[in-house]
């Protein structure tokens, strides 16, 4: 892959970083906000703050996933290995990388790793 072309996903990566990093920053202030709320609550209350908390941790956790994978992503650029597939070593399809760029496996790997996990009849975007 060309210099212009991996300035171009660094560039995406760099931009969801910041996007991931601050919703993980907004997520852990809304359950911290919700654990601070000392009002007088009934036991629906009490149910529902709990949930919403579990929420927030499940998103906090999926949002601190996804920076992991950017911040990988980004090494792999530094280290030259960015758009080359983890697991049969083939380049991977520049339009994959545009709708997916943390993308480590070309579509076919990442089908074939799917179908080991058992993960091919679930929905993926």
């Amino acid at each position: 892959m060309d210099a212009d072309r991996l300035e171009h996903f660094r560039g995406i990566l760099t931009k969801q970083l910041r996007q991931h990093t601050e919703q993980v920053r907004d997520n852990q202030q809304a359950a911290l906000d919700m654990i601070a709320d000392d009002g007088v609550k009934d036991s629906v209350d009490m149910s529902l703050q709990d949930v919403n908390q579990e929420l927030q941790l499940r998103l906090g956790e999926r949002e601190s996933q996804a920076v992991a994978d950017i911040d990988q992503a980004l090494l792999r650029i530094e280290e030259g290995s960015y758009g080359v597939c983890q697991s049969c070593g083939k380049a991977i399809d520049e339009r994959r990388l545009e709708a997916v760029p943390t993308a480590r496996y070309d579509a076919a790997c990442q089908s074939r790793l799917e179908a080991e996990q058992g993960l091919d009849d679930i929905a993926t975007l």
